[in-house]
Parts: structure tokens; sequence; C-alpha cells
């Protein structure tokens, strides 16, 4: 099941906690919304790579996340701002959002200039409540501290990432102006059957012989979201399968040329 909620209202929910956490009942559990802004005001952003932790509203659970910073970022020179969501996210991988180097960096080197941000999923698919948590409020401090162009934000992912790209798409599009899946096999439906068009553009890749993702699934998700009424761009990557995403630079940069020609020109 999809659980969605409301974005002026998640940042200031507390995470829940196992029992097993909590030592007694006095113990102080929380921290308020300001305590997180004000830890991550306080990071030292430098160009390039940052690797962050920061502890959210729950005392003890912490979101890990790397920030890369664009060279000339500035509040006179605001830039862009991509959410990288890792596949694989229900595996407990610690270093996880750290695979930057293998598709989105080399995706956007050379054509868009951008803020990326990529957290780690802490071993639960993205749609989880404490993942959308996590993303909204990542979104929240990072449009508030960094000068990122508000009007430029794009959320891509591969695999359970791609899925997670789909379902912020879906369910939050005043966050983003586009969204690019890969690898992907995300059922727009709803709860009730009924399929209602997203309001962002979408460009969509995947693998020719995907055989964990079947191109053929994929594809009827598609072409029923597009019947109704979605903006969607489908690309199969000829020849690729699931498990080499690195495999797939080429056409993410494709998808980046026409996100910087198509929808932020």
């Amino acid at each position: 099941m999809k659980h969605v909620f409301k974005l002026a209202s998640l940042f200031f929910l507390v995470i829940s906690c196992n029992n097993s956490d909590i030592d007694s009942p006095d113990m102080e559990t929380t921290r308020t919304p300001d305590d997180v802004r004000q830890d991550f005001e306080n990071f030292d952003f430098q160009p390039g790579i940052n690797d962050i932790t920061l502890e959210s509203t729950t005392k003890g659970y912490f979101w890990n996340f790397r920030v890369i910073v664009p060279d000339g970022a500035s509040q006179s020179n605001k830039k862009p701002l991509f959410f990288n969501l890792h596949g694989g996210a229900q595996n407990n991988i610690p270093d996880a959002h750290k695979s930057t180097d293998c598709l989105i960096s080399p995706g956007l080197d050379g054509i868009i200039d951008a803020f990326i941000i990529s957290p780690n999923s802490n071993a639960q698919l993205w749609y989880e409540p404490n993942n959308q948590i996590q993303v909204l409020a990542l979104y929240d401090l990072a449009t508030s501290y960094l000068p990122i162009d508000t009007d430029k934000i794009a959320v891509t992912g591969y695999s359970d990432g791609g899925n997670g790209s789909w379902f912020y798409a879906q369910y939050y599009p005043n966050m983003f102006s586009a969204a690019i899946p890969m690898a992907t096999s995300y059922n727009t439906a709803k709860s009730n059957g009924s399929i209602a068009p997203i309001t962002i553009p979408l460009y969509v890749i995947h693998g020719e012989n995907d055989t964990l993702f079947p191109v053929e699934t994929t594809q009827g998700y598609i072409d029923e979201s597009i019947a109704a009424g979605s903006n969607i761009n489908f690309v199969i990557a000829s020849g690729l399968d699931h498990y080499h995403p690195c495999d797939y630079v080429s056409y993410l940069r494709d998808a980046a040329q026409w996100l910087k020609t198509t929808v932020w020109n």
C-alpha cells in the first residue's frame, strides 16, 4: 500500500521508534524541527561531494545522504536540483547513497550544472512513510538553505529508485518539475483502480533485456498513464539488462538534454 502524507505537515511529524530503542518512558525521543534545521544550516557545504549524517526529529534516528554542490552556486547564481534515489532500497547498504559516480554524475556532466541530493533509503522502499518524511524534509532544508532554483527541481532513480521517482511525480507534483525513472515497474493505478494523469512530464528509460522488470509490463503501465493524459517519453535502452545501471549513462544524458531544452527552457 502506498501511504501519502501532506507536505505542509510532514516535516513536523515525529518518526516512530521501536520500543526496544527506548530505555525508559521518560527518555527524550524527539527533537524539534528547528533543531534539525539548525544542524543542517551549520553544515559547511563545499563545492563537490559532501557526505552528511543528520539526526532527524527522533533522537538516534539519522538520515545519511550525499549532497553534490556545483561550482559557482550562490544566491545570485542559483542552480537546479536533482533528487537521486538509489536502487535496492530494501537492502541495508550503508553507502548506497554514495554511488553517484556510476550514473547520476556522469549523466549530468557537461549538460546540467546542478545540486544533487542522494539520500539513503535506510532499507525501506522510497514510498514508505519514513522515506517520505526524509525526502520531503531534505527538500524543505535544501530549498531553504542552499542556492537552488526552485523552478528546476527533478527526481530520478534506478530500479526501486525509479519506482520512487514515479511515486513522487504522482503524489508530490508540486515539488518537482519533471521525473526521470529508470528500470522501473510502477503501476500508477490507485487502490480503487482509477488512473489519473501525472501532471509533470516524465522521461522513462527501460532496458530492452530487463528480466527483473519486463519491458512489456512497464510499457503497459505507461500506455495506461498516457491514455489518462500523462506526458511521458518512453525510451527503450537497446540490449541493456537490469543489473548494470552504469551502462545507462548515455540514456540519462539524453534525458538531461530533454530536461534542459524541453522542460527547463
